[in-house]
């Protein structure tokens, strides 16, 4: 049986994208072929809730092997996408003012479960729910949508890494 999911995907609303490639930048710290949110489609404080999404190529560098002939993309990449999204919320809802400076690390993932098939030419949804917001560790329940239906599942755990001055210069 899938989750309760943790929004209305139907009623999603795509057409603005208030973080894109720039905002995303300077938010966080992946970038190249490790960055996984393409864009984020909303940030709800009150709410406690971040909408983005990625969308997945046909070139990309896991397509040739995982697998041959048919490429699926790898879970851990969803998983990595969903982990990006828990760090975009906790930056700007208390990282840049009580953390600048300092990168959200994986302190762990549970509960975890893949529910499709995710090929090139889907765009991913991607939803973070906070559940615990604290500075040095925060939880987040995390879902993923191809097509309307959860592909991915899980709850993550962020942890407050040292200061990083070679990820964020800014010191923020």
């Amino acid at each position: 049986m899938p989750p309760k999911t943790l929004i209305d995907i139907e009623n999603l609303d795509t057409s603005t994208i208030p973080y894109g490639e720039k905002e995303l930048d300077a938010l966080l710290p992946q970038t190249g072929h490790m960055r996984q949110v393409h864009g984020v489609y909303s940030f709800d404080k009150e709410k406690r809730i971040a909408i983005g999404y990625r969308d997945v190529r046909d070139d990309e560098f896991w397509c040739e092997g995982h697998f041959p002939g048919f490429p699926v993309f790898p879970g851990v990449l969803m998983v990595e996408a969903a982990a990006q999204m828990c760090v975009f919320y906790f930056r700007l809802a208390i990282g840049l003012e009580q953390a600048p400076g300092r990168a959200m690390l994986f302190g762990g993932i549970d509960e975890v479960k893949f529910r499709g098939a995710v090929v090139p030419g889907d765009r991913i949804i991607l939803v973070t729910k906070v559940t615990d917001l604290k500075i040095r560790r925060s939880r987040y329940d995390t879902q993923a949508f191809v097509n309307g239906k959860v592909v991915f599942s899980g709850k993550i755990t962020g942890l407050l890494g040292p200061p990083a001055p070679q990820i964020y210069p800014d010191g923020k």
